[in-house]
């Protein structure tokens, strides 16, 4: 009994281990993921996109890929009183069996500049009576009547057709070709040109390099209301240096041309002027350009005059100023300034109609935070309907009598407010409160309006709400893939004084008897929060932690969402105050919990991440063993011009705060394992910072990785690169900060 009982036993431990090595080889839970994430662009193909209520509010109209894991997208409706979804074109339909066409290399720069990565239908237009909209599709541009379902190419000539709008009378659309203004007349099916004499160094209508990547301006032209003239802007790029991207995999094509400025050097030169639809002379607008160099914004809306706003060189200046079209005169409304920097807001000036009282909205920080104000006519300060304290964070619209808004005290979210027009101070209304990110789409109707919101604990989701109480009319589908997991995502606040805000990542199968290596997935700069109350910003970070590692991120003094102060501590100081920022919060990260080893601590980013992450190396081996940088600025002398003077000032005065924020000046001190990746083709950051540090690094005699990207720009689109990269991460920090280890006792 005994001896049959041990081979029973032998038995079951041989099945036991050929099981084991069975299931070693198959995929295990979240094994996958890297691809699922890649191939679904991190889970958002099969959601809706830029919904948009038509103006009767009976419909909504939004974007959806077509599948999971495929980026083209179709155009949809959501019906309101049925609650039922219906496909209104497919770019298949709208081709009519023609060859998809490739996008000109102006495209590709104009989605670059907007992070677009999807294909088919990437955006529309509705017709002020929403019955019809405007997509375009490999350079050809479609008109789509919703009640019919009747599509119609407009027979443009052959050129990049960039940026195609309605006229406001729905008569006529505009767009541009190549470099000039064009109008296409409907009834008359005929293309005219609205500008001439166009050429590569001179372009007609379009967003200059700096309004496009910096600014958040995307336009180059804007409709009058009646539909009668046209405003655009003349860009001069004669004095600017000529940067050239090439493919080194690619020598047989030709390098592309683009006309980039640096700090401290020429500018593209922009005037504006405004001429008739049909076409004419030109009435240049007169301001004092010397002063206000850039155009930040411009608005002609039913409700107001024609405004441009303008700012200075140095950033410290800002001007709202109204404009007679029939001379060209400017005059003020109103001025800003600060001692550091301005920041940009594209959503005001905010005219009202005039049962509103007339006026136009205003956000200002010079209290100290943003707030959001009314204003006269002629510019004169009638009331602060959102204080600083309320934490404003951008407007969503005005309508009856009310605004709409978002905010939020804590930083890490945004809720969707209300306050009447005759309110303000203390008397705005939430319409939200569940932890997340919340947004929303007004229609001129009072039928219903769209709310997006993402939360920590679920992907971002689109509903379709009643005007009247917010109750729910029903959620717009989707059908992309959902995540394997949530993140177990902490959030909470760590440090002295203000302290900063962190979340932390633990691995899914964490053991509190081990001391795990650390990553810092850092940004750190301008304009951008690692920390967010959302699920999707953490899901790589949970794979990362699921690999052997504790994953954390701050955000320091620079980031957004903390007021004026806070944010302009880094001016003339990105090479200081943002990694001492990482350093402190690290810090106290490890005081708090004892399950990371700051011993082992490595740090990646991308972008000003990148920056971030190869500066820590240099500066900061002490307390960072192992980094990856991506597209990282390695010598600020070398990005663009609105973005870096905006924090460093100008080079020609400020010289010492681009030596010390520049990586270069400390190559010669990593001693630390560094990886740098980076896209060859990518022309925001151009490749050019990377060799240019690897060159120094080499020099210096320092020993280093490189990882080129060929002909990737500064998105990662491939699903496989995405995928290995993500791969040679980790094993830079496995190789490099080895394996969670088991307490000392």
């Amino acid at each position: 009994m005994t001896l049959r009982f041990s081979a029973a036993l032998l038995g079951l431990a041989v099945w036991f281990c050929l099981l084991h090595a069975v299931r070693a080889d198959e995929p295990k839970p979240g094994e996958n993921f890297l691809r699922d994430f890649a191939e679904t662009r991190g889970f958002l193909l099969g959601r809706p996109v830029k919904a948009k209520l038509t103006p009767d509010g009976g419909a909504v109209i939004f974007l959806r890929a077509h599948s999971a894991r495929d980026a083209a997208q179709e155009l949809y409706e959501f019906d309101v009183a049925s609650r039922r979804t219906r496909r209104l074109l497919s770019p298949d339909a709208a081709r009519q069996g023609a060859a998809e066409t490739a996008l000109t290399p102006e495209e590709k720069a104009r989605r670059e500049r907007q992070r677009v990565s999807a294909g088919g239908f990437t955006a529309f237009e509705l017709s002020q009576d929403g019955a019809r909209v405007l997509l375009s599709l490999g350079g050809k541009l479609y008109v789509l009547t919703r009640a019919t379902g009747a599509v119609v190419e407009l027979h443009t000539s052959d050129g990049a057709i960039l940026d195609p709008q309605w006229s406001p009378d729905g008569r006529s659309v505009a767009y541009v070709r190549d470099v000039d203004l064009y109008v296409y007349d409907l009834a008359a099916n005929q293309e005219r040109a609205v500008t001439t004499g166009g050429s590569e160094e001179r372009t007609h209508g379009l967003a200059e390099f700096v309004a496009q990547e910096e600014m958040g301006r995307f336009s180059g032209y804007w409709w009058s209301p009646d539909a009668r003239w046209l405003v655009y802007q003349e860009n001069d790029a004669s004095q600017v240096e000529s940067w050239f991207v090439a493919d080194p995999a690619k020598p047989e094509q030709k390098p592309l041309r683009s006309y980039y400025p640096r700090p401290g050097k020429n500018n593209v030169q922009v005037r504006v002027g405004v001429i008739a639809a049909n076409g004419g002379e030109t009435m240049w607008l007169d301001w004092n350009r010397a002063r206000y160099p850039y155009l930040t914004h411009v608005d002609w809306s039913e409700h107001g005059p024609l405004t441009i706003t303008v700012e200075s060189r140095e950033q410290k200046d800002l001007a709202l100023l109204e404009v007679d079209p029939k001379t060209g005169a400017t005059k003020s409304l109103l001025s800003e300034h600060n001692d550091a920097w301005l920041n940009l807001d594209q959503d005001v000036p905010k005219w009202l109609p005039e049962k509103d009282g007339g006026g136009f909205l205003w956000t200002s920080e010079r209290t100290g935070d943003w707030q959001l104000e009314r204003r006269a006519r002629d510019g004169r300060l009638q009331a602060v309907l959102v204080p600083p304290a309320a934490g404003y964070r951008g407007l969503v619209d005005a309508l009856d009598g009310e605004v709409y808004f978002r905010a939020d005290t804590d930083p890490t979210q945004t809720q969707l407010w209300r306050v009447a027009l005759a309110g303000g101070g203390n008397d705005a209304t939430p319409l939200t409160s569940e932890p997340g990110l919340h947004n929303a789409e007004l229609g001129r109707g009072r039928g219903a309006w769209v709310h997006t919101v993402q939360t920590r604990g679920a992907m971002l989701r689109t509903f379709v709400r009643r005007w009247e109480d917010s109750s729910l009319v029903g959620e717009l589908p989707s059908i992309a893939e959902e995540p394997p997991f949530v993140p177990k995502a902490e959030f909470g606040k760590v440090g002295v004084g203000e302290g900063f805000h962190t979340v932390i990542v633990r691995p899914r199968d964490f053991d509190p008897g081990k001391r795990y290596p650390v990553i810092v997935d850092v940004y750190g700069g301008p304009h951008h929060q690692q920390v967010v109350a959302a699920m999707r910003p953490y899901l790589l970070d949970q794979w990362l932690a699921d690999q052997g590692f504790v994953v954390v991120a701050a955000d320091g003094r620079g980031t957004p969402g903390r007021g004026r102060d806070w944010e302009r501590a880094i001016a003339g100081k990105f090479g200081d105050v943002p990694l001492e920022d990482q350093v402190a919060a690290l810090r106290a990260l490890g005081a708090k919990f004892s399950e990371l080893d700051l011993d082992r601590v490595g740090i990646t980013g991308w972008s000003f991440g990148g920056y971030m992450s190869a500066l820590a190396a240099l500066r900061r081996p002490e307390v960072f063993k192992a980094a990856v940088a991506g597209a990282p600025v390695a010598d600020w002398l070398d990005y663009d011009t609105h973005y870096t003077e905006r924090y460093l000032g100008l080079p020609q005065s400020n010289a010492e705060s681009y030596r010390a924020s520049s990586l270069l000046t400390y190559a010669a001190n990593l001693r630390v394992p560094l990886l740098l990746i980076h896209g060859t083709a990518d022309d925001n950051v151009y490749f050019r910072h990377t060799l240019r540090l690897a060159d120094a690094l080499f020099r210096a005699g320092r020993s280093f990785d490189l990882l080129p990207l060929s002909g990737l720009t500064h998105m990662m689109p491939d699903p496989i690169v995405r995928e290995r990269e993500s791969e040679r991460l980790v094993r830079h920090f496995r190789e490099n900060l080895g394996t969670p280890q088991n307490r000392a006792r």
